[in-house]
C-alpha cells in the first residue's frame, strides 16, 4: 500500500491557537476541486528556540503538544464536517513551523496559511512569524487567507499582476488554471509605476505594456477557452493598483522571484506589500526552476 504522505495533496497550516475557520475551508474545498487530499500540519517548537521551556520533554512542551492536538483535532472534526468525503489527515509534529512547512512544500500541491498581519518589525523578530519567511522559501504556490473570498461579483473573477518576469508567467497559469476550476474570469493587470518626473507622451509607453501584457497571457485563451481574459494597463504602484484591483476579487495572484532568506527579508516589495493590503487571499507563485 503507498504512503499517504507522497498521494498528491494540500498542506494546510493549523494555528495551534485557534484554527482559523475560513483557512481551513478554503484549503478544502481547493481540495475538493482538485481531486486531491488534505493534509493538516501542526508543528510544535522544540529547542531551537532559545526559550529552554519549548525543549522537548518539558512539562511546557508537553502542554504545547496537548493543545496542539486538541488544535489538529478541532480543525479535522470542522474540515470532515464540510466534505465528509475528502481523504484527511492530520500530522503533529516537533519543530520549527517554518522549517517544517518549507520542508512540506517541496511535496505539496500547495500550501494554505492564515496570517495574523504582524508588521514588518514583528515578521523579522518574533519567532510566531510564520506567513513571510515560507511564503519566501516555500517550493510550491503558497496561499495566505485572511479575508473570505468575494464571490457577489457575476461572473466572479482572480486578478493576476504581470510584469512581463518568468515568475508573472507563472502567476497566469496558476490564475487561469484557478479560474477555471471556479468559473470565473480572469483580469490580468500590470501595474506601472508613475515616474517622480512626469516627461513626454506617455501613450507609446502605455501601448507598449498593452503589447507586452498580450503577449505574457498569449495562449491561456486557448487553452481555458471556458475563462473570460481581460487585459488592464493601469498607472500606479504595483501594490496599491492590485489591492485596489482585487478588492472585489476571488483572489489575487502574483509571482514570486526566486527563494527569499530565513525572514523573507528578500521576498520583494510587492508580493509583501500584498500579504499586508489586500482583503481577499493571495496566492504567490513561485518561478520554475530553470529547464
Amino acid at each position: 500500500m503507498s504512503d499517504p504522505r507522497n498521494r498528491p495533496h494540500i498542506t494546510v497550516g493549523v494555528d495551534p491557537l485557534k484554527p482559523s475557520l475560513l483557512v481551513l475551508a478554503w484549503g478544502a474545498d481547493e481540495a475538493v476541486q482538485r481531486h486531491l487530499a488534505v493534509r493538516l500540519l501542526l508543528a510544535v517548537p522544540t529547542e531551537e528556540h532559545r526559550d529552554v521551556a519549548h525543549r522537548e520533554g518539558t512539562p511546557h512542551h508537553r502542554a504545547l503538544r496537548k493543545r496542539g492536538a486538541d488544535s489538529l483535532e478541532a480543525a479535522a472534526s470542522f474540515v470532515r464536517a464540510r466534505h465528509p468525503d475528502l481523504e484527511l489527515t492530520t500530522h503533529l509534529i516537533d519543530g520549527s513551523p517554518t522549517l517544517s512547512l518549507c520542508h512540506e512544500s517541496a511535496k505539496a500541491h500547495m500550501i494554505v496559511l492564515g496570517t495574523r498581519r504582524l508588521s514588518r518589525a514583528e515578521e523579522i523578530l518574533s519567532g510566531g512569524s510564520i506567513v513571510v519567511p515560507v511564503t519566501a522559501q516555500a517550493d510550491c504556490p503558497v496561499v495566505v487567507v485572511s479575508e473570505p473570498e468575494h464571490i457577489t461579483q457575476d461572473p466572479p473573477y482572480l486578478v493576476v499582476g504581470v510584469d512581463g518576469s518568468v515568475s508573472s508567467l507563472a502567476a497566469v497559469a496558476q490564475a487561469m488554471e484557478e479560474a477555471s476550476l471556479r468559473g470565473a474570469a480572469v483580469r490580468a493587470v500590470w501595474a506601472w509605476p508613475r515616474p517622480v518626473f512626469a516627461h513626454g507622451d506617455e501613450s507609446a509607453g502605455f501601448n507598449e505594456r498593452r503589447r507586452l501584457l498580450s503577449e505574457s497571457t498569449a495562449g491561456w485563451a486557448d487553452k481555458y477557452s471556458d475563462v473570460r481574459l481581460t487585459h488592464e494597463v493601469v498607472r500606479g504602484h504595483p501594490v496599491e493598483e492590485l489591492a485596489r484591483s482585487s478588492e472585489h476579487a476571488l483572489s489575487v495572484v502574483v509571482g514570486r522571484r526566486g527563494r527569499g532568506g530565513y525572514t523573507g527579508m528578500r521576498l520583494g516589495s510587492v508580493v509583501h506589500g500584498l500579504l499586508h493590503r489586500a482583503v481577499c487571499p493571495v496566492i504567490t507563485v513561485p518561478t520554475p526552476p530553470a529547464k
